[in-house]
């Protein structure tokens, strides 16, 4: 009998070390060698690749850097950090030794009248101290614990996420606030030509050599050209405005600064697509799923654990002091022993959570393909893009030339009375819609450039160094 109780410790201590439930592995995916019309060669570490840099601006390096120090959604995602970290040590609590204590005083008597005789006046004071402790026997906690690090490698992973988001938001207000900037520069130009050429069509029709209907027609293509311009200045307000609240400030901020305008933004490097294969390392969005699936695998073990008895050591010791009249009394009361639950019939509930629990790992790894899957798709789309849009813009740098050149032509012929006035309209606004086209175009190039650089996942740990994504290991430490 002696040997039972001394082995009893050492069989519950072996016993804590099972763990139900499958352990975590790495999903896989099969991916193409390289992108269709990217390099073979792989990308080291992009997180802290400054590629906005590439556009040779000053104001938009210092509005990143700003962006990424105090955007709401990135301080919003830091907290989340926080949240995380607390449900950790939530989660392990459970597996440790409680120790409550408790303590009450009382005074009690009565006096009475008549036949009814006084009580002495008695007082009484007891405490209490209870102790438990789970005995983690099937892992129920462990597992708890293994899921919420993994939810808190995926909050760092999602600081990342709102950083890349930031940084696409950004540069793409950015870029959107110069190319308003631009149509509107445009406009002005053409309205001024055109004006120029109403002018000289009235002074034609004072010498007969013009009609009250090319005055008329000239008249309509100023006023539409002054029609253009209010919306293009509510759409540069409205990219300001958006740049200014992406960085934390109120909507008008940065309207003083940002109307003082700049050149179109041009990319003066191109981005290395890397491999597929890259975006697994590279992309915190897929870092993140993979996370979730993690916590997701360790959510079965938590539910399978409940299928089993759950072991309970617990003690208390309750001492107490009592004095009536002149005489006191003292006590101590304590128990200790193990308790035991054991589900028998529950109509199928914690088998249930079992089903429960590995569909929802089920949809976590479809959902962390998805997110792969996407990741591709997004690389591939900015890599045709951008291998494209140099041939865009450059056709249309001709193309503004050339009608340009016809506008000038135009115009002399038509002040030698040798064409007429529609010839001279044509022109303008010919030249009017290829500007307008290569402003768009150079626009888009920008957008694509960060949108590829957005997509292999470039950019988001800079000023911070190396990202901790090994969180659970870190805090498994501690």
């Amino acid at each position: 009998m002696k040997s039972f109780y001394a082995t009893a410790p050492l069989v519950l201590v072996l016993l804590s070390g099972c763990v139900v439930g499958p352990d975590h592995a790495a999903p896989a995916i099969t991916l193409p060698a390289k992108f269709a019309e990217g390099p073979t060669s792989s990308n080291s570490d992009v997180s802290m690749a400054a590629w906005w840099t590439a556009f040779n601006d000053s104001r938009l390096n210092g509005y990143v850097e700003q962006g990424l120090a105090q955007n709401l959604d990135v301080l919003q995602a830091l907290e989340r950090i926080n949240q995380a970290e607390a449900n950790v040590v939530v989660a392990g609590a459970g597996s440790l030794p409680s120790l409550a204590t408790s303590a009450s005083g009382a005074i009690s008597g009565r006096e009475g009248s008549g036949t009814t005789t006084d009580t002495p006046t008695a007082r009484t004071v007891s405490g209490n101290l209870d102790a438990s402790w789970f005995l983690d026997l099937f892992g129920l906690y462990k597992r708890s614990k293994e899921s919420a690090l993994a939810r808190l490698d995926a909050a760092y992973a999602g600081v990342d996420v709102a950083r890349l988001s930031l940084l696409q938001a950004v540069a793409s207000a950015y870029i959107d606030v110069r190319y308003y900037q631009e149509r509107i520069a445009l406009a002005r130009q053409n309205l001024s030509s055109r004006n120029e050429t109403l002018d000289l069509t009235r002074l034609q029709l004072e010498a007969g050599a013009a009609s009250r209907l090319d005055v008329v027609q000239a008249e309509g293509l100023v006023n539409s050209t002054i029609a253009e311009i209010p919306a293009l200045e509510t759409a540069f307000r409205g990219a300001a405005h958006r740049v200014a609240t992406l960085l934390g400030l109120p909507a008008s901020s940065l309207l003083p600064e940002l109307q003082r305008g700049a050149r179109q933004p041009v990319a003066r490097f191109s981005a290395k697509a890397g491999v597929p294969a890259d975006l697994i390392r590279n992309r915190p969005d897929i870092r993140a799923a993979e996370r979730q699936l993690a916590a997701a695998v360790a959510e079965i073990g938590v539910a399978e654990a409940r299928l089993y008895p759950a072991i309970t050591l617990g003690g208390t010791i309750t001492p107490s002091f009592t004095s009536t009249g002149g005489s006191e009394g003292r006590s101590l009361s304590w128990n200790f022993g193990p308790g035991i639950s054991l589900p028998i019939f529950d109509g199928g509930q914690l088998k249930a959570n079992v089903t429960a629990a590995e569909s929802t790992a089920r949809e976590a790894y479809l959902a962390w393909k998805q997110t792969v899957l996407g990741a591709v798709e997004e690389v591939e789309n900015a890599l045709a893009a951008v291998s494209r849009d140099a041939r865009t813009v450059n056709a249309l740098r001709d193309t503004v030339r050339s009608y340009e050149e016809a506008l000038d032509l135009a115009t002399a012929s038509y002040r030698d009375g040798a064409s007429s006035l529609l010839d001279v309209l044509d022109a303008q606004r010919q030249v009017s819609t290829a500007q307008s086209n290569l402003a768009q175009a150079v626009q888009q190039a920008a957008q694509d450039f960060v949108s590829l650089n957005v997509a292999i996942g470039g950019g988001y740990g800079y000023g911070t160094g190396p990202t901790q994504v090994a969180a659970a290991a870190a805090m498994a430490t501690k």
